[in-house]
């Protein structure tokens, strides 16, 4: 059987898919086979078959173990393996298999540590109680070989296996256990680490169960710690053991493999204290100043290794061993520098470090820039990539890339540094820059002080601080160096922190500041280097941003030509890939054109604007970027007058639909779209009457895409553009004719007809119902005669279907708007057709009343809102005989909710008539127009007061009190309820106060109060909406 399933093996891992599947396919026949798993170990066990094969045998034994072990498993297929002697042989052949002393065999032995935890997740400890006493012997007694799989079973179990109570009930022994290989100097370095990461796992699980058992797991944390941190200590001090050849690393000689463990095991222990703090901070106060003198002591041994191996060599970095453990020097020194970051927020440390500062001065201040500055030098690795790809050094720059490394962490360290120690970090970080150029240092080492000095100016400029005039002004001498050295790398510094040192100095530079904007555009046109060129047209974007108008207004075409020049200077079929760069330029572009969007339609900004479009519209930032200019433009050039936006549209328009062309002759989905979208900002920020010609420049090609397109993106940005012309100029387009004599609004009414196909998505239907509303009110029943009611019909047909909310709310407003000046129309004609067999009055009507609440747009909201005021205003009695869903009624289960009840088990609701249900539908839009709903900043103010400052610095290293702390970001909840409530675009005030439906409410209440059947009415409503009438009524 063995030799079969080899076969079988071997052809699962075919490039071939029939004969993969076919493998697969045969495999999965096997299950019913009780000699199938014993024979995957058997042949995971067997030395003379290859790695790969015997890997592939014990990942198929885990997904049989998930398929047929127990019905536990979300993937349990329904064919148990219950045979009770046969598992525990499997049980037992597979911890024989992770547990042997042959320790060339780590990727067999993590693979069966891995199906051991999947089978103990389902028998640990009732089927297999003898697991983990077995274990924890082999990780007591046994050798070097049997530890490394006993320590991998170990962290699968704490991974995947033990629940909170079963962890809980072994947690001493476990860790007392780790603890032991973790200090043992007999044992290999490298295993010792593996033991160190076992037991930060630990965390994870702790972290659970603190949720129920704080009080408990605190106290288990401090007894466990106080011997683990003086280890920690001691592991950071141990002294590192010279660097290692290439002819080491590559034979794998006992200088490698003792340098390799050595680093692994520091590095581990950093990780542990990094974990340790991030959950129990206090347990790290008492020792915080030794931590940070020995970190920061380390980080000084190392920094000459760290430079002979990567920024003289070029010595390959972040590597982990097959047992996914970091062993090269730039993690460990990236791990270790953010742990001395982390250390500086410790009281202790602070205290300390505040005491030397009145006693003894900046010194320390001094050394810990030289040692960032260190750190932060270029590795020989990243000027490589940067000479080849400046996308990725613009990637690097723009802090949009997740290759966080030394140089970068060295930026975070200064920066929070000059958060702390404001002007005394930037006048040390100045003094030693002075120092570098006046002693001719290495240019890496120039670069690196101006590379943190730019760190500190963009955390500046998020925290909204200014730099020093006097400082600001000493670094000018530097920079113009600089800007002037030979080497490219340093060049492109000093443009970029020129820019960045004028706009956050205020009005210090304003003498210079000219100048360096004028060097930074000759630089586009003239400099060798290419990094130099894209850190010219980026410090070009803090010119714009920190200069007064009088300067950049004038410098307008020159920036403009000189991104021209250069983006002319590109390889068009390099540029697919060269999102940063095109996002570089569009940013700057942007900067350049609202600084006077009127000037663009001369001096080529539109132009360039449109070029990066065509090359970048695939990019979704870049085609964002393009329509948010592009809607300023509109927008201000369109308020400015008729006049202007005529030249406006003679510009755009031959480009946009040259667009449309090319992206129908190369089937590019993504620069039609964005076409498309650009045609619907011109369109609604378009005059009335729309300029001459306008409909007929641009239909012939919307008809097209809106009849022939299958893109939702694009049929939904074209539909926007007919309705929009329509809104504007209707007599326009009822005037145009297409190739075939059509006129306009037959065109607009097949288009409609399209669209309102079941066979078209919600999603690409979901302005039909905007541009459908538009032909009612604009054509009237004069032009459309019949038509109106087959388009009305047509409606209410694709209403009834209709699931997604933007298109059921489009739909709805058809009617809506209609309602609004003949309310008992609407009612009749709906009442007298019929929809899907249903009468077309309760079909719309519970759809409407259903939807109502989650309406979104200010204009919507009030339109929908008096339609339905009039409707009831009516008391027509087809609708009191319509019943619609009510209230939701609660379930009468304490059990969880999961989907799969959810769908058994779908909410109820009660049946109420359509007219009290229009009540309740307005008294919730009362409250939402009138603000009554918990606005987001005074969500913030309720929570809970934990004793803590959010801005204290010490905060941190202080155990959480009850609000809820993101760790990963450093945001409690009450901050992003008030970042939300800030932005008044967000969704948080998507349906916010609106005064004037407040007031239209209002005064429909109160006349209603006076009306004697609303009494009925009042009665119907629950408590909760009773009183909020009653309050709203005193307000």
């Amino acid at each position: 059987m063995e030799e079969q399933l080899v076969r079988i093996l071997n052809e699962t891992q075919s490039a071939q898919q029939t004969p993969r599947k076919n493998a697969e396919w045969q495999l999965k026949q096997q299950y019913s086979n009780a000699d199938f798993p014993s024979a995957l170990i058997n042949i995971a066990a067997h030395n003379d078959i290859p790695t790969n094969t015997r890997q592939s045998a014990l990942l198929v034994l885990k997904t049989f173990v998930q398929a047929c072990w127990s019905a536990q498993f979300d993937e349990y297929s329904g064919q148990l393996f219950a045979d009770h002697g046969r598992r525990a042989v499997v049980r037992q052949a597979l911890l024989d298999l992770a547990l042997n002393d042959r320790d060339d065999e780590r990727k067999v032995k993590s693979a069966a540590s891995l199906v051991v935890s999947k089978i103990a997740t389902a028998d640990f400890p009732d089927e297999w109680p003898d697991l983990l006493p077995k274990v924890l012997n082999v990780v007591s007694t046994g050798s070097d070989g049997q530890l490394r799989g006993a320590l991998k079973v170990l962290g699968e179990l704490v991974d995947d296996c033990f629940n909170e109570e079963q962890f809980f009930s072994v947690a001493r022994e476990l860790v007392r256990a780790l603890y032991d290989v973790a200090v043992n100097e007999n044992r290999r370095q490298i295993l010792r680490a593996l033991a160190v990461s076992v037991f930060r796992s630990c965390f994870d699980t702790l972290e659970m169960i603190m949720e129920d058992h704080k009080a408990e797991v605190k106290s288990f944390a401090e007894q466990t710690l106080v011997n683990w941190i003086p280890f920690f200590i001691s592991t950071i001090k141990a002294t590192l053991p010279v660097g290692v050849t290439d002819e080491d690393e590559n034979n794998d000689t006992d200088a490698f493999e003792l340098h390799r463990g050595v680093v692994a095991l520091k590095l581990q222990a950093v990780k542990v204290l990094m974990r340790i703090r991030s959950i129990f901070p206090s347990t790290l106060t008492a020792p915080s100043q030794d931590l940070f003198s020995a970190t920061w002591q380390e980080l000084s041994t190392l920094q000459p290794q760290y430079y002979a191996l990567y920024i003289e060599d070029d010595r390959q970095g972040r590597l982990e061993d097959a047992d996914g453990l970091p062993y090269t020097l730039d993690f460990l020194v990236l791990e270790e520098l953010d742990f001395l970051q982390a250390c500086l927020r410790a009281p202790p440390v602070r205290r300390e470090l505040e005491k030397q500062l009145q006693s003894q001065g900046l010194n320390w201040v001094t050394e810990l820039i030289k040692l960032a500055a260190a750190y932060s030098q270029i590795t020989t690795e990243e000027e490589g990539l940067w000479d080849i790809d400046v996308n990725i050094f613009l990637s690097e720059e723009a802090n949009v890339t997740a290759n966080y490394t030394p140089r970068t962490a060295c930026g975070d360290l200064v920066a929070k540094l000059g958060e702390w120690l404001n002007a005394a970090s930037v006048e040390r970080l100045l003094a030693y820059t002075r120092t570098l150029y006046t002693d001719n240092a290495s240019w890496k080492l120039k670069e690196a002080v101006l590379y943190l000095l730019s760190q500190v100016l963009a955390d500046f400029q998020d925290v909204e601080k200014k730099i020093g005039a006097e400082a600001a002004k000493g670094y000018v001498e530097c920079i113009q160096h600089a800007m002037q050295e030979e080497p490219a790398f340093l060049r492109a510094r000093g443009y970029l922190v020129a820019g960045s040192l004028t706009r956050s100095s205020g009005d210090a530079l304003q003498p210079v500041a000219a100048s360096f904007m004028q060097a930074s555009l000759q630089a586009i046109d003239h400099d060798a280097s290419e990094i130099v060129k894209v850190s010219a047209i980026r410090a070009l974007q803090y010119y714009l941003a920190a200069l007064p108008a009088s300067i950049t207004v004038t410098k307008q075409a020159a920036i403009i030509s000189a991104l021209s020049s250069y983006l002319g200077t590109q390889d068009v079929s390099d540029l697919t890939d060269s999102d940063d760069l095109l996002i570089t330029i569009i940013e700057t572009l942007r900067d350049t054109i609202l600084k006077d969007t009127s000037s663009c339609l001369t001096n080529g900004g539109l132009d360039l604007l449109f070029t990066i479009a065509s090359k970048g519209a695939s990019n979704f930032q870049i085609a964002l970027m393009v329509t948010e200019t592009f809607e300023e433009i509109a927008s201000t050039i369109s308020a400015i007058g008729a006049e202007q936006y005529a030249l406006l549209t003679s510009r755009v328009v031959p480009s946009l639909n040259g667009a449309f062309d090319i992206a129908t002759l190369t089937e590019e989905n993504a620069l039609a779209n964005l076409s498309a979208e650009l045609l619907a900002v011109l369109t609604e920020n378009g005059t009335t009457p729309m300029p001459p010609k306008f409909v007929s420049g641009v239909m012939p090609r919307l008809n097209r895409l809106l009849l022939g397109s299958q893109d939702e993106e694009l049929l939904k940005a074209a539909t926007k553009a007919v309705k929009e012309m329509l809104s504007h100029d209707p007599d326009q387009v009822f005037d145009f004719q297409d190739e075939n004599g059509k006129g306009g609004l037959e065109v607009v009414l097949v288009i409609i007809d399209r669209l309102l196909n079941p066979a078209v998505d919600d999603n690409a239907a979901s302005e039909i119902g905007g541009l459908a509303a538009e032909v009612v009110e604009k054509a009237g029943s004069g032009r459309l005669g019949p038509y109106l009611t087959q388009l009305l019909r047509a409606v209410a047909m694709r209403l009834a279907s209709a699931q997604q909310a933007a298109f059921i709310q489009s739909l709805i407003l058809v009617f809506a708007r209609l309602s609004i000046t003949a309310a008992q129309d609407v009612v009749t004609f709906l009442a007298d057709i019929q929809v899907d067999g249903h009468s077309g009055l309760h079909v719309v009507i519970s759809k409407w009343l259903e939807n109502s609440i989650t309406f979104a747009g200010y204009d919507d909201i009030r339109q929908n809102v008096i339609a339905l005021t009039k409707i009831y205003a009516l008391n027509d009695p087809r609708l009191t005989q319509i019943h619609v869903k009510g209230d939701l009624l609660a379930a009468k289960t304490d059990r969880i909710m999961t989907r799969s009840r959810a769908r058994a088990q779908p909410d109820t609701y009660t049946s109420i008539p359509a007219q009290l249900k229009i009540i309740k539908v307005l008294i919730a839009e009362l409250l939402t127009s009138s603000g009554g709903g918990l606005d987001a900043g005074a969500a913030a103010d309720l929570e809970p007061d934990d004793g803590l400052d959010e801005d204290d610095e010490d905060g941190d290293w202080e155990d959480d009190g009850e609000s809820f702390v993101d760790l990963g970001t450093g945001m409690s909840k009450a901050q992003l309820m008030a970042f939300g409530a800030e932005d008044d675009s967000s969704t948080f005030s998507a349906r916010g106060r609106d005064d004037e439906t407040q007031r239209y409410l209002l005064d429909f209440f109160r006349a209603q109060a006076n009306e004697a059947e609303f009494g009925q009415v009042f009665a119907a409503l629950t408590p909760d909406e009773q009183e909020r009438l009653r309050s709203m009524a005193d307000a």
